[in-house]
């Protein structure tokens, strides 16, 4: 088992920035592709950026590019998006997943991800 656990969620202005964390416990983290999604109010959960389990390559959705950023620290078990220029559009219930299997890429496929954490909100005001 995977325990998953987001923070760093709050309330920003439209320009402004934040960073996630997303702590994990139990089997070996630094193992895990590692990925972020998110949901907004009234839309279906949609991919936002994955890393695998060394930090050497990433994926990401085109609505993020050169925004955000993803990393990962494998000694502290956790997982880092850091969220940059902000829109309102970002708004959204943000969670982290780990994905066991071995993957050339990060997957960005959510039935590819075995464990999730409880998410953490995030609101952008205009």
């Amino acid at each position: 088992q995977v325990q998953l656990v987001e923070s760093g969620g709050g309330l920003v202005q439209a320009g402004g920035s934040l960073r996630l964390s997303c702590a994990a416990s139990g089997r070996t983290f630094s193992s895990f592709a590692m990925g972020w999604f998110r949901q907004a109010p009234g839309k279906e959960r949609e991919f936002v950026m994955a890393i695998k389990w060394n930090g050497g390559r990433t994926n990401y959705a085109d609505s993020v590019k050169g925004r955000f950023t993803i990393s990962r620290d494998n000694v502290k078990n956790t997982v880092y998006l850091q969220m940059n220029s902000l829109k309102p559009e970002d708004t959204a219930v943000y969670y982290c997943a780990a994905d066991t299997a071995a993957r050339f890429v990060p997957s960005g496929l959510q039935y590819e991800y075995d464990y999730w954490g409880q998410g953490t909100q995030v609101t952008v005001s205009s």
